[in-house]
């Protein structure tokens, strides 16, 4: 039970995380295709929560910067191939 609560509880963070970063990027026209960039942000906040961090804000802020840089380097060099086109 206590499992399933965790689980629960870990999906709620990931999700309303996932919200504020979307919603940041859509709100400030910085998003691209929806496929790749939900890819990214899921990346993101998946990579800090393996780290242990589980504060809302902290996950979706590293989340969008994760996404600016991601960006900024399809900016830099278009030419390189990427498995997230934006």
């Amino acid at each position: 039970m206590l499992r399933l609560q965790r689980m629960a509880s870990i999906r709620c963070l990931v999700e309303s995380s996932f919200l504020i970063a979307w919603s940041c990027l859509e709100k400030t026209g910085e998003l691209g295709q929806p496929e790749a960039s939900a890819n990214i942000l899921l990346d993101a906040i998946e990579a800090q929560l393996r780290t242990g961090e589980r504060r809302q804000l902290m996950l979706a802020n590293k989340a969008i910067d994760a996404y600016r840089q991601h960006a900024a380097g399809r900016r830099a060099s278009p030419e390189r191939s990427s498995p997230w086109t934006l």
